[in-house]
């Protein structure tokens, strides 16, 4: 059984960094990318950045390029989101998955997801 578990949310003013993990086990996660998605409230899941377990795909939205990293820790199964210079917009439910089809950033592709952590930016 998958299961995904995220930590690292909170509350951080405008400008200040944050970072996310996300624990996975249940199963060899080598072929996969793991990814971070998005929810504010009244609106939809949004696509945030993903990465493979191998390290050759890696791929951003547009709107936290230059400002989030993805990363990964293969011995440990783990991933990571470092969020720096936060915006008030960033302010969102951001949750944890996995895929078996890399490339792929649609949230209807992720087979797996973590229950989610909140971060707030104020302003």
């Amino acid at each position: 059984q998958v299961q995904l578990v995220e930590s690292g949310g909170g509350l951080v003013q405008a400008g200040g960094s944050l970072r996310l993990s996300c624990a996975a086990s249940g199963r060899t996660f080598s072929s996969d990318a793991m990814g971070w998605f998005r929810q504010a409230p009244g609106k939809e899941r949004e696509f945030v950045a993903a990465i493979t377990w191998r390290g050759d795909w890696i791929y951003y939205a547009d709107s936290v390029k230059g400002r989030f990293t993805i990363s990964r820790d293969n011995a440990k199964n783990t991933v990571y989101l470092q969020m720096n210079s936060l915006k008030p917009e960033d302010t969102a439910v951001y949750y944890c998955t996995v895929t078996n089809r890399p490339g792929v950033i649609t949230a209807s592709a992720y087979d797996y997801w973590g229950q989610g952590t909140q971060v707030t930016v104020s302003s």
